[in-house]
């Protein structure tokens, strides 16, 4: 995200800019080489995120999809959720469908990295909830100031 001056006006962040640019371009590779379904942020699944010095929590709402059919994984500050959610047996015509089917992708890039060996997953209710947490080495660390 580009971060706000005083006066409220956004400035100008290259690399966003192609972090953003980078994000498009996967979406739609993924989608045409790997026929897998890419969703623009905002879509299927709605995601929260929390962050502190010490990690990261990701809620992802995933209603009718079941854990064999979900795969997390976790490299350096990218988070990648791909998976599937069935069509109802008994759907043949639709009168109205706003509810996302089939295979999803859905790439976030966190503010730090992760170290994915210790990440937590838990799938209920049809809500995952992730715990990723910071590389101790990375953690911001406090430096004692001495007076005279």
């Amino acid at each position: 995200m580009a971060r706000q001056d005083v006066f409220g006006w956004g400035r100008y962040d290259p690399f966003e800019e192609m972090r953003r640019l980078q994000e498009e371009v996967n979406r739609a590779f993924s989608a045409s080489v790997g026929g897998a379904r890419s969703l623009a942020p905002g879509e299927f699944p709605a995601l929260s995120v929390y962050a502190n010095e010490d990690g990261i929590a990701v809620t992802a709402e995933l209603p009718g999809v079941r854990a064999e059919d979900l795969e997390v994984s976790a490299f350096q500050d990218t988070l990648t959720l791909r998976g599937k959610r069935p069509a109802p047996a008994e759907a043949k015509a639709y009168h109205r469908r706003e509810r996302q089917q089939g295979e999803f992708v859905r790439t976030l890039n966190l503010p730090f990295r992760v170290d994915p060996e210790r990440v937590e997953a838990n799938l209920e209710d049809g809500v995952l909830r992730l715990s990723l947490h910071r590389p101790e080495q990375e953690k911001p660390k406090r430096i004692k100031i001495s007076a005279a």
